[in-house]
């Protein structure tokens, strides 16, 4: 990790029980096989959202596993990516609930530039085998990271898509921030409870409420350099 606001408040991790597995246990799978996202966009989340800006947290589960798609920020994808089934569904949610035009491309990047951390719980994946790297520490990272936006003083909410994420809702102040959840955006529940919940204009009206300022969710893609 490079150092940013997180660091001050993250290094102690590095010296707990699970981080030198952890991290031998990732080198090792890049080594004999492919790993997604690229060891550079490993914490891209934490470099383009600073603690201090964090206005919204979206929480995934872990990267895309397929070629050329996870480059650290949950649910998106870089330029020229065909966009997976669950960023379609938000995109369409998105559609519904601001009236924001689809993206062409499905980097979330301006989001995250925009308060927006999108983290994912499980930071790395082998290639096209989901979950293959859950359960070696990064929840344990990740965790505290979800606690320290906890800890903020002023109001952050907190988006939970599915029953993994939702599993989080223990870690979070609830008398201090919201909580926004629903299905999954995945095509096996998105008509179970996604479609409709209007997450984006619920947490800009949270935050107003809460005297911040609100997210521009669109357009989408007006800077994702």
């Amino acid at each position: 990790m490079t150092a940013t606001d997180w660091n001050p408040v993250l290094r102690g991790e590095f010296a707990k029980p699970y981080w030198e597995p952890l991290q031998r246990f990732v080198a090792e799978e890049r080594a004999r096989s492919e790993v997604y996202p690229d060891a550079v966009d490993t914490f891209a989340a934490l470099h383009l959202t600073p603690l201090a800006e964090v206005k919204v947290l979206i929480l995934g589960q872990d990267p895309y596993h397929g070629p050329g798609q996870a480059h650290g920020l949950c649910f998106s994808v870089r330029d020229g990516v065909a966009h997976p089934p669950s960023l379609r569904n938000i995109f369409e949610e998105l559609q519904a609930d601001l009236g924001c035009v689809p993206p062409a491309r499905g980097d979330l990047t301006a989001w995250a530039r925009q308060g927006v951390l999108l983290l994912n719980a499980v930071l790395t994946v082998r290639a096209r085998s989901a979950g293959s790297h859950a359960n070696k520490g990064w929840e344990q990272f990740t965790d505290e990271v979800i606690r320290a936006v906890s800890a903020k003083p002023e109001r952050v909410v907190f988006i939970l898509w599915g029953a993994y994420a939702r599993r989080k809702k223990g870690l979070i102040d609830l008398g201090r921030h919201v909580v926004i959840e629903s299905a999954h955006p995945s095509p096996l529940s998105a008509r179970n409870g996604f479609f409709g919940s209007r997450p984006f204009s619920r947490a800009n009206a949270a935050l107003a409420d809460g005297g911040r300022p609100v997210v521009p969710w669109c357009p989408v893609d007006s800077d994702s350099g």
